[in-house]
């Protein structure tokens, strides 16, 4: 199987170009994000800002990794599960700004076993040569791919108060093989998928459920400055005037987000959406929302 990247979903946007003044409530956790090509803070948040700007149509979210923490700037990825970094030695790989993660220089990093549980929570898993590590091949649509070991470390977040918040065994692939559309500030990606391995999985439990909201400033927005991506129970929307959508479930795809296209206005015309006759209703998760460059 393979996955596809930059996907976001449309009740996000809804939010940040209609209602740009809501924020999340307090109580849940904050990975920044990192808008690329900005010029206004559309929330006026007092967040410690990142100092790598990001490129094209894509969000680099900052957290640590590593004891030591040591900081990251990998792409938010609504339509995957894995998290992955390019890690030391790194024999065939994308050109990167930061320094790769070298997990020789944390306390605690530890590599999956083969045939272990973890091992088998990724489907493109095999045994390591001397039958000891779980190394996986993880591909998305667009032709990229990264080719490592899945290991467990500790994540740090930050919390709405500007304490930092260690997540213990989150399982992520160390990338020693990776290539295809990335750019040089991009350290990997975050996979925020509905699957087992995804961020918003792996830490839930510890937050009250698997739950998240991004508040994306647009695409042009002034690279220093950065918006919030918030985990666990009290992150949720809320105010005056938000509006939603429900997410729908697939048992087929289990890994990604769907909601329900109902139509499509242009200015007074509404043009409803269905799968043949007018006649149909518009079959529930009929749209996997994407953003595309325009």
């Amino acid at each position: 199987m393979t996955y596809p990247r930059k996907i976001h979903l449309i009740s996000i946007l809804l939010f940040v170009f209609i209602f740009p003044h809501i924020e999340a409530h307090n109580g849940g956790f904050t990975g920044k994000l990192i808008p690329r090509n900005s010029s206004k803070d559309f929330f006026n948040r007092n967040t410690i800002q990142s100092p790598v700007s990001a490129n094209h149509y894509d969000y680099l979210m900052e957290l640590s990794i590593g004891t030591p923490p040591v900081k990251i700037y990998a792409q938010a990825d609504t339509g995957s599960d894995l998290i992955w970094l390019q890690c030391i030695p790194c024999t065939n790989c994308y050109k990167q700004l930061n320094p790769m993660f070298d997990s020789q220089s944390s306390s605690t990093f530890s590599n999956i076993a083969c045939g272990s549980e973890s091992c088998s929570k990724l489907y493109s898993t095999s045994c390591s040569p001397d039958q000891i590590n779980c190394k996986y091949n993880y591909s998305y649509v667009d032709g990229s791919e990264t080719q490592g070991v899945l290991a467990q470390e500790t994540l740090t977040l930050t919390s709405t108060t500007g304490e930092p918040v260690a997540f213990k065994g989150v399982i992520f692939g160390c990338g020693h093989n990776n290539n295809g559309a990335f750019n040089d500030k991009e350290m990997g990606i975050i996979g925020l998928g509905r699957g087992p391995l995804s961020l918003v999985s792996q830490i839930g439990s510890s937050l009250g459920g698997n739950m998240f909201s991004q508040c994306l400033v647009p695409f042009n927005t002034n690279p220093s400055i950065s918006s919030p991506m918030s985990f666990g129970k009290g992150s949720e929307v809320l105010g005056n005037g938000v509006v939603s959508t429900p997410l729908v479930s697939k048992t087929t795809y289990q890994s990604f987000y769907f909601v329900t296209l109902l139509g499509i206005s242009v200015e007074d015309i509404n043009l409803p959406f269905n799968a043949g006759s007018s006649l149909e209703p518009a079959a529930k998760g009929n749209v996997i929302p994407q953003i595309w460059p325009v």
